[in-house]
């Protein structure tokens, strides 16, 4: 197949095929490539310029460090293994560079034949009954396909099929979920919480009298930016300026170290960014939970998942202000101490990475978004007790993992953090049926991404390792669908399955292997 700038060329005829996958994340490339190579004809759309999503993004781990790595099989365990050999290995990594995930991807979409269409976004479908007939593109562009599949972290072509589904968090009443809903965290913050006049600082939400614990929240957990640094000179280049720089934003942050300051405690840079060491001297930067204040934009992801694409692309400008006026302020500001900056002054963005970008990750963090309401909605109790189901497509094990989601106000000089989730993780099986609409709603739709979850579920699901598990079952299952003109709920289970165990999904769980997931060094579970 013919290349262009390194990418699959598209062919003159996309407009009408079996499959189409709407988004280039590590989801939507299992997706594709899986389908493509059950012979059918694939088109994957990437809104973005590149594909890969985070794991092309700065997100460099499988993220089995929490996981247990027995569960990772079918595509996702190829991906891993391509990565080995990349390095020389001869065994799959779960740790890699950004751009090298992006060659691997582009070369398994290359091979599987899939085209690719870059920078358009969905606009609308048009329906026939139960079944989408067409997508068209915010460029203007139509594709027709018997199936279609929405891999994309916001599940936006779900939302315009007219799927139903929700955002935010449930309460704990609505699936009897111990740890869904308003989170307080257990230990409140001293912090300056409101500016001369007596209104919340920047960051801080709401006041905590006028929220209740275990109630439902719109809103999903927080976003960041996943920063690729260096502290090597020789890739080193400087961390651009915000083009809207204001140090009130940090203000909470100001007062909290005059207050270290007064009683002559030490800080240092870890106290609130977590920096992980990645191959070849790159710097993972991430949002650091415990801290007064990180890169987690608190309260700026509440609009996003419903957002309008203009909208979102503001929501995006000022998530990346507040990034990089962040580390702008750690590494000049005479409120942060001279040992702080001293150490921020000596990272960088590495410019082995994003090269067309300014060394600037080319995707936000979108942890959580839409989610939808299918034909099976999986809750707590099906990741953490009933966790064997008759449907299995593949297998998940992660920590039930929810950054914060909004900072709230005691009174005027505390605060607390609320939404944090942190428990134990078990290996359980990811039925089908979260994957298909109600057919009621539409019968040649697959949503392996924005899937039929629970908030509290979700965070077990939405790492890309596993959402590469629920692609290769939905690629298989839409080829099928596809091929036999057959809805997609109707997809025949036993067939499916014999399919996705020949190419080494892991379905089963396996005599001797372990189903807790022991983490020895993180928190204790709250």
């Amino acid at each position: 197949m013919a290349l262009v700038a390194g990418r699959p060329a598209i062919a003159d005829d996309i407009r009408e095929v079996h499959l189409v996958v709407y988004g280039g994340t590590p989801c939507g490339i299992a997706t594709a490539v899986t389908a493509a190579r059950e012979g059918v004809k694939v088109v994957l759309v990437e809104p973005a310029k590149h594909v890969g999503g985070l794991s092309t993004s700065g997100i460099n781990t499988a993220e089995s460090e929490h996981m247990l790595k027995w569960t990772i099989g079918g595509f996702a365990n190829e991906f891993y293994r391509c990565l080995g050999r990349h390095y020389g290995t001869g065994k799959a990594e779960y740790f890699f560079e950004s751009g090298v995930a992006e060659k691997v991807y582009l070369d398994l979409l290359g091979e599987a034949g899939v085209q690719v269409r870059y920078g358009a976004s969905v606009d609308k479908t048009s329906m026939d009954g139960t079944r989408i007939t067409s997508i068209t593109l915010t460029d203007g562009t139509k594709l027709e396909a018997r199936v279609f599949v929405d891999a994309s972290y916001e599940g936006d072509l779900m939302a315009r099929a007219r799927v139903k589904y929700t955002v935010g968090r449930e309460s704990q009443a609505e699936f009897g979920e111990t740890a869904a809903g308003i989170r307080f965290d257990k230990t409140p913050r001293k912090a300056r919480t409101v500016d001369e006049q007596g209104r919340l600082l920047p960051g801080v939400s709401a006041w905590a009298i006028d929220l209740k614990e275990g109630d439902a929240h719109r809103a999903p957990m927080n976003y960041n930016f996943r920063l690729t640094v260096t502290r090597d000179p020789q890739w080193r280049v400087p961390i651009p300026a915000p083009r809207h720089y204001d140090a009130k934003r940090y203000a909470m942050l100001a007062d909290w170290l005059h207050d270290k300051a007064a009683r002559n405690e030490s800080v240092k840079l870890a106290d609130f960014l977590d920096l992980y060491p990645r191959r070849n001297g790159r710097i993972e930067m991430n949002n650091k939970q415990n801290a007064i204040i990180s890169l987690g934009h608190f309260g700026g992801q509440f609009d996003w998942p419903d957002a309008s694409y203009e909208q979102r692309t503001r929501i995006f400008e000022d998530h990346l202000d507040y990034t990089l006026g962040l580390l702008r302020f750690l590494a000049n500001d005479e409120s942060v101490p001279a040992s702080v900056r001293a150490e921020m002054q000596l990272l960088g963005l590495h410019k082995g990475e994003f090269a067309d970008n300014e060394s600037l990750p080319y995707q936000l963090y979108v942890r959580e978004a839409r989610r939808m309401r299918g034909e099976y909605v999986v809750t707590q109790k099906d990741v953490q007790n009933e966790r064997r189901k008759p449907d299995s497509i593949g297998m998940s094990s992660h920590f039930i993992d929810c950054h914060h989601v909004q900072r709230v106000a005691l009174n005027e000089h505390e605060f607390v953090n609320e939404g944090r989730i942190w428990r134990m993780g078990y290996a359980y099986q990811i039925p089908y049926r979260a994957l298909t609409p109600k057919a009621a709603e539409c019968t040649n739709l697959l949503v392996p991404g924005a899937a039929s979850y629970t908030h509290v579920a979700f965070c077990t699901l939405r790492l890309e390792s596993v959402w590469m598990i629920t692609g290769h079952a939905a690629g298989v299952a839409g080829a099928m669908a596809a091929k036999s003109g057959i809805d997609v709920q109707r997809v025949p289970l036993p067939e499916l399955q014999s399919k996705l165990r020949a190419q080494d999904q892991v379905l089963d769980f396996l005599p001797g292997q372990p189903e807790k997931c022991e983490h020895l060094n993180g928190p204790p579970e709250f």
